[in-house]
């Protein structure tokens, strides 16, 4: 008879993928679902930035695609990636992200990858076309590390 503990049952490395409708609510529900990712797999540490920069990601795909949206969050040893996709292959126009200590720091809009720039460790993002599945659209993703 095994004595482990519930927590040794999480696995080291983990996937999680949440889809959301085209809907206002989808950062809200994409929020929750995160905190409580992180939450349980013990990453408290880093449900608040991720928590932000996933809403500042889906309230894009919300407001600048037509169809749904999806979430995946992977563990690899210390550092967790966060992708989230939407059906617009455009990618958003790196030069336009504001400064850090901008003028446009009281504007309600086009903040989200100036935030994903400054807290991630590392982001990146990418177009899907002509992909076998018939999967288009765009992928951005960022990746938190254990510090």
């Amino acid at each position: 008879m095994s004595h482990e503990s519930p927590e040794s049952h999480l696995a080291d490395d983990w996937e999680y993928t949440l889809q959301v409708p085209s809907d206002p609510m989808a950062p809200c529900i994409a929020r929750r679902t995160l905190r409580t990712i992180f939450e349980e797999h013990g990453f408290l540490e880093l449900a608040d930035t991720a928590e932000l920069l996933t809403s500042e990601l889906v309230t894009n795909a919300y407001r600048y695609s037509d169809g749904p949206a999806s979430v995946r969050v992977r563990r690899e040893g210390g550092r967790v990636r966060v992708a989230v996709w939407d059906t617009n292959p455009r990618l958003p126009v790196l030069d336009r992200v504001p400064s850090a200590l901008g003028p446009d720091d009281e504007a309600e809009r086009g903040r989200g990858l100036g935030l994903v720039q400054r807290c991630a460790d590392s982001w990146g993002g990418f177009a899907l076309r002509d992909q076998p599945q018939g999967l288009v659209g765009k992928l951005i993703w960022f990746e938190l590390s254990e510090r």
